[in-house]
């Protein structure tokens, strides 16, 4: 169902708040001592969702009815088995949403679009993945259509907005995963990543989010353009390690599926970080983004400035998305589809195959280059965004909102190299501008060394410090 349809909106109660902000630890022993069932915790979290959904647009249809089996069913077996419930069910009662490029089977997915959309049979192998291990999905969140651009505007829905402040844009495509943790409308949420997709949102919306190593999570339907990780966003990189750890592996309907392997990792002290600054970094990014410096250091790493180490690939990007773009547009687009897509579609359409394999060949120079930089520093760090919220509207800042112009994702140039490259890379909060908005900062890595990624970010994160509380809670401000 639709959020509107969820049920009467009534306000959140001071206790059910408290339970929208618990994480997943958190979580478990409050379900484990009995404290809590998962049905009263899903419940909290739909109230939220009534509540505060209608200003934000981060949900383009609400379980309900699914959601509370699930929680009836998770309850069971605590009821059953006490704490032993999640020694193989570790996420058990964790409300997560989906976003909605991803397949569903028992809510549509409709990809953000107006096209018609045939419903999915199954789920996809990692919404599969995140119900085996217990998570209870409670709604699909919302998409540009297809995922095209680094915004979440869409014809089928409101623009998602920025839980700090909703005169902003939370980013995308997976805008209304981000928003929906941010919010504390779910504990965590499952997004795609082409160019940026989970990193921007997650920036701008101050929460965790990790691109996996390209192939570590089945994306199904798999995409011709090999630029699209599927991963997890949360309020806390100790969550998002919880979510990332059921979804690894191969799987048949994904043949890329099993490559980002995890390799051995050196030790977490004394790494070698180079941290790069884009050109054109806004001030208040740069400034804030830059406690990370100080806090890598002070953790015993050794950060060292570097030049943007390679030419930006944004011109083979292009080329390489908007032939996708093409090959995958029905007939009945140029009526009915994003105006915005369309004319990236109409780009890939004049594209000969000799354009997409040298937009290719720039993709395998990136790949020599990176992997050379990467011999000199264990990880790489920068602003995850050079450039502060824009408007919800929008689909980027002024100078790449035309979307004729094909400048849609240019404005950020530190996330869509790694999707070339297929590095895993993470966002996570370095603070506040002065306008109260949040800044990200990026840690990426070797191809396949996720696990130092992680482990770094976990203790880049503590030393950093918690975000003050999002003031969402602040309904008045959401309408």
């Amino acid at each position: 169902m639709s959020p509107s349809e969820a049920g009467s909106v009534r306000p959140v109660t001071s206790e059910e708040t408290q339970l929208t902000a618990y994480g997943i630890a958190a979580t478990r022993a409050l379900l484990g001592r009995g404290e809590r069932t998962a049905t009263e915790h899903l419940a909290a979290h739909l109230a939220a969702i009534e509540e505060h959904d209608p200003g934000l647009g981060a949900f383009v249809a609400v379980a309900g009815e699914e959601a509370l089996r699930a929680a009836a069913a998770a309850d069971a077996r605590l009821r059953a088995l006490g704490p032993a419930a999640f020694q193989d069910q570790p996420l058990l009662g964790v409300p997560v949403s989906v976003k909605d490029l991803i397949q569903t089977g028992e809510l549509p997915t409709r990809r953000g679009s107006l096209l018609p959309n045939r419903r999915p049979a199954a789920d996809a192998p990692a919404v599969a993945r995140l119900k085996a291990a217990g998570a209870i999905v409670v709604g699909k969140t919302t998409t540009s259509e297809y995922g095209w651009s680094a915004s979440t505007v869409s014809r089928v829905s409101p623009p998602t907005r920025n839980p700090w402040d909703p005169a902003y844009s939370a980013g995308g495509s997976s805008g209304g995963a981000a928003a929906s943790v941010a919010a504390g409308l779910c504990t965590a949420a499952l997004g795609t990543d082409g160019a940026g997709s989970i990193r921007i949102p997650a920036a701008f919306c101050g929460v965790v989010g990790y691109k996996p190593s390209f192939g570590r999570v089945p994306y199904v339907p798999a995409g011709a353009d090999r630029l699209s990780h599927l991963g997890p966003l949360a309020r806390s990189v100790e969550d998002v390690m919880e979510i990332a750890a059921v979804l690894p592996g191969p799987h048949r309907q994904d043949p890329d599926s099993g490559l980002g392997a995890l390799e051995s990792r050196p030790e977490r002290r004394g790494l070698r970080v180079g941290w790069i600054e884009f050109p054109g970094t806004a001030p208040e990014v740069r400034r804030v983004s830059e406690r990370a410096l100080e806090a890598l250091a002070a953790l015993g790493h050794h950060p060292e400035r570097i030049e943007v180490p390679f030419r930006d690939p944004y011109p083979a990007l292009l080329d390489i998305l908007a032939a996708a773009e093409a090959a995958g547009a029905a007939p009945g687009d140029e009526a009915d589809g994003d105006p915005g897509r369309l004319a990236v579609v109409r780009h890939g359409r004049g594209l000969d195959g000799a354009a997409v394999m040298r937009a290719e060949e720039v993709r395998m120079e990136l790949r020599t280059r990176l992997a050379a930089v990467m011999e000199r520093h264990d990880l790489l760090a920068m602003a995850t965004v050079p450039v502060e919220p824009f408007a919800p509207e929008a689909i980027g800042p002024d100078w790449a909102s035309d979307p004729e112009s094909l400048l849609w994702l240019a404005w950020s140039p530190a996330t869509y190299p790694f999707n070339m490259t297929g590095q895993p890379a993470l966002s996570l909060p370095a603070g506040l501008s002065r306008a109260g908005l949040p800044v990200g900062v990026q840690l990426v890595g070797p191809v396949g060394a996720d696990a130092l990624v992680l482990d770094t970010a976990r203790d880049l994160e503590a030393g950093l410090g918690p975000l003050p509380e999002v003031p969402q809670r602040v309904s008045e401000r959401m309408l």
